[in-house]
């Protein structure tokens, strides 16, 4: 048989050459570094990182955070915060604190902050200033809405005696 018979709408096969294998494989792999570099580019620059700053630390501080729990529950305290988001963005906060038995807990000096969950880099101080009978109010000014923790920490005479965090939605 010979090539004269090929029929008209029938291509010639090219044969494959080392050439075209290498500039295949820089394709690809071009292809999949490009691909992995966007795809870094973007986590990085959506999540800052870990939440913690040494994992091992933190875990050698949790028995004592344990015992600080047993501490504050056995005190029977009632505290409790409220965060409500303004028109101009702003958002007010207010923390009353009670001891079991229903009096202000007024030698308690607290500070307040408001983390974002998914972006440590957008927290908030919360400056908290008593303003009698167990009530402490604070501002923080442009807070975005969204899910947002208050973390309240009590102090007396320099030492916590008090600790929580609480999920808050804002509008």
């Amino acid at each position: 048989m010979s090539n004269a018979n090929v029929t008209a709408g029938q291509a010639t096969k090219r044969p494959i050459t080392g050439r075209f294998v290498l500039i295949c494989l820089i394709v690809f792999f071009g292809m999949i570094i490009g691909v992995n570099v966007v795809m870094m580019k973007f986590a990085l620059q959506t999540l800052p990182g870990t939440e913690v700053d040494s994992p091992y630390a933190a875990s050698l501080a949790y028995g004592n955070e344990i015992e600080a729990a047993r501490v504050q529950a056995a005190r029977g305290w009632n505290v409790s915060g409220h965060v409500a988001r303004d028109a101009d963005g702003a958002a007010s906060v207010r923390v009353e604190a009670r001891d079991r038995d229903g009096a202000a807990l007024s030698d308690v000096v607290f500070t307040g902050r408001l983390d974002r969950p998914a972006d440590r880099r957008l927290d908030q101080p919360v400056e908290l200033t008593a303003v009698g009978n167990g009530v402490h109010r604070g501002r923080v000014a442009q807070l975005a809405a969204g899910q947002w923790d208050l973390l309240l920490e009590g102090t007396r005479n320099g030492e916590r005696v008090f600790l929580s965090r609480n999920r808050v939605i804002l509008k």
